[in-house]
């Protein structure tokens, strides 16, 4: 596909993602604080592709599975939340962890502009890896993870046993924009990036787990239990 073909493709998407026919107007209000709110405080956020995608995820849940919602670990948690509470059933519940409690706040707040009661989220204020062991194993029907390269390998081994049968973990800038394809990179956040993903290799081969990783923004792998 040529760079032209894809650029056309993605405005596509975009123009059709942010119709009316896919969010309400308390969604899109809720969506654009947070947006604003991630530009203000430098914080990365996903774009609206990869965001309908993480609704979609979320919505794939089992009949009869037993799930209590997801996990979203990502100091982009309004932008991120919203498109993960979109999909997820209206009793399931998403859990942020960020140890920025401004950040979190503001995440709370595009949740309220968004239409979400305050019981569809928790948060906890704390370093992910601190308090991911804590969690029940299991339940959970999406992981989303967007952290440091040098934390990727560690996060990975916590958030694979949340998972339920059938769940996903998605990982954001999991490809560092391409640069763990290049063979001149030896840099700590580059080789830490590589070694997650020969780490999640493993994990298909010892556990039959579907990886795949995409070409959206920085670069994004799934990973999901069978």
């Amino acid at each position: 596909m040529s760079e032209t073909a894809f650029s056309q493709m993605t405005a596509f998407i975009n123009e059709r993602n942010g119709s009316q026919a896919q969010f309400t107007e308390e969604f899109r209000e809720g969506l654009s604080h947070a947006h604003v709110e991630a530009e203000e405080n430098g914080v990365r956020a996903p774009s609206v592709i990869v965001g309908t995608l993480l609704s979609a995820l979320a919505a794939a849940h089992p009949a009869g599975a037993a799930s209590q919602g997801a996990v979203a670990v990502t100091p982009a948690a309004g932008v991120v939340g919203l498109h993960i509470l979109r999909g997820l059933p209206a009793k399931a519940t998403l859990t942020c962890i960020e140890p920025e409690a401004a950040l979190q706040a503001e995440a709370k707040a595009a949740f309220k502009l968004g239409g979400y009661a305050a019981s569809r989220a928790r948060f906890l204020t704390a370093r992910p890896l601190d308090v991911m062991g804590r969690l029940a194993n299991g339940a959970y029907q999406l992981v989303y993870a967007d952290v440091a390269p040098l934390e990727l390998p560690a996060l990975i081994d916590v958030a694979w046993p949340l998972l339920t049968p059938g769940g996903t973990l998605v990982i954001a800038d999991s490809l560092l924009d391409g640069t763990v394809a290049d063979p001149s990179r030896r840099d700590r956040e580059t080789e830490a990036a590589r070694e997650a993903d020969v780490r999640l290799d493993a994990l298909a081969a010892d556990t039959g787990a579907v990886v795949s990783r995409l070409p959206l923004d920085g670069g994004l792998t799934l990973v999901t239990k069978r």
